[in-house]
């Protein structure tokens, strides 16, 4: 599991999601899955837990990132620690977590990237980043 934004948003793998002791333990309080090839996770009720399945790369509905997106930010927006989690927390999990720190903090996305490659690498797919981009795009217009 990674910080993001401190004490906000984290990002993390499939394991990560389904360990509710560790998500409480750092106060996390939702979780949105993005894993397309893992089962839900069965968490306990306490936790809002959003799931939103999508692969690594191109072929994503436009329509399922956006929510994917706009879920994230206004999870943000309110106030609530949550983790953007994926199969491996390498590439979906962190697109949609900067990107959504970046329509939150009205930044460039590539600005958050750098950011947020200062405490540690991802391994982004380009055609989701330009994906996912375009729709922060949009929303920033």
């Amino acid at each position: 599991m990674r910080e993001i934004q401190s004490e906000l948003l984290w990002t993390g793998n499939a394991r990560d999601a389904r360990d509710a002791r560790g998500l409480f333990d750092v106060g996390i309080a939702a979780v949105i899955d993005l894993a397309f090839e893992e089962s839900p996770a069965q968490l306990p009720r306490q936790l809002v837990y959003c799931r939103f399945p999508i692969v690594d790369g191109a072929g994503n509905d436009p329509s399922l990132l956006r929510l994917a997106l706009l879920t994230t930010v206004e999870l943000l927006r309110s106030g609530t620690p949550s983790m953007v989690a994926c199969s491996a927390g390498m590439s979906r999990s962190p697109t949609i977590a900067i990107c959504a720190l970046a329509v939150h903090l009205d930044q460039p996305p590539e600005t958050v990237m750098a950011a947020v490659n200062e405490k540690s690498s991802f391994e982004l797919h380009g055609d989701l980043w330009t994906d996912v981009g375009d729709i922060v795009a949009e929303l920033r217009r």
